[in-house]
């Protein structure tokens, strides 16, 4: 399949960004070919990744399959993470110029990428699909649900990069670190940019598990029906909005936000994957 080798490449792409994000890291921000070559990499990663889309989606229509989206299994809800959080880093790459924030970020995009195509577990072909998903609240769900799944991956990988530059501040006595930590947004800014991306993220998983409630409704005749699924997605959106009003009413900031931004992607790694294979519901199929 065509599709295949377009996702193959996107793996290759996604690891060269990573990588080229990590040498700005570690080289300093100074190297102006060094940071184009890293963000053209990422840009045509991102085209590779629409286009395997785009086109399983087409290879599925001339199978006969019907109504298809590509996003009815754990493969291709992989490579559909993959570019929403390719997608966003972008977008957060051009609103605050500073390309060191790819060193925490693209690696999330390159693994989500890598065990679509390689981890033996998942089939990657084509299948009709299953009553319960050929329903039109089937994209809603899964795109509003991703975009809000890969805003929380570049919070983790934001709230990793605030504790060690912190922690390399701490250590040095100076306010920026030292080393490669200098070159890196100050903590304010870090601090600034997680809380957003955690906003970002918590209106998407909100709209998704609302467009959810609707789907089952249609399919199962009950908008909550306590699955696995459903109550860890509201779990996590608990700790999400805990986050949220700990940081209007009590103004939470720095370390306390970071380490909550990684325990909310704790819960969003056991939503969106551990659910599907430690415990059985409706949501198994995926």
């Amino acid at each position: 399949m065509q599709s295949a080798t377009f996702l193959n490449l996107t793996t290759f792409a996604y690891l060269a960004s990573s990588v080229l994000y990590i040498a700005i890291l570690v080289y300093g921000t100074k190297n102006k070919t060094l940071g184009l070559a890293a963000t053209l990499t990422t840009m045509g990663g991102l085209l590779l990744n629409t286009l395997g889309i785009l086109t399983r989606w087409y290879e599925a229509f001339n199978l006969g399959f019907g109504y298809y989206a590509p996003f009815s299994n754990m493969y291709e809800s992989l490579v559909f993470f993959a570019w929403c959080i390719a997608l966003i880093y972008l977008i957060m790459e051009y609103m605050y110029k500073n390309q060191t924030l790819g060193a925490f970020v693209m690696p999330f995009a390159f693994l989500s990428q890598a065990m679509a195509e390689y981890w033996p577990q998942w089939n990657q072909d084509l299948r009709p699909l299953l009553p319960a998903l050929q329903s039109n609240w089937l994209i809603a769900h899964v795109i509003t649900c991703f975009i809000g799944y890969a805003a929380f991956a570049v919070a983790f990988g934001l709230a990793v990069m605030y504790l060690l530059k912190s922690r390399n501040a701490d250590k040095s006595g100076k306010p920026d670190g030292v080393g490669i930590w200098a070159t890196l947004p100050g903590l304010k800014t870090i601090d600034h940019i997680i809380y957003k991306t955690i906003l970002f993220g918590f209106l998407w998983l909100s709209a998704g598990i609302i467009t959810g409630a609707v789907w089952a409704n249609s399919a199962w005749g009950t908008y909550w029906s306590w699955d696995p699924k459903e109550t860890w997605s509201l779990i996590t959106w608990f700790v999400y909005a805990a986050t949220l009003h700990a940081r209007f009413t009590r103004g939470w900031g720095g370390q306390r936000i970071a380490w909550l931004a990684i325990l909310g992607f704790v819960c969003t790694l056991f939503t969106y994957y551990g659910v599907n294979f430690l415990l059985s519901g409706l949501h198994s199929y995926a």
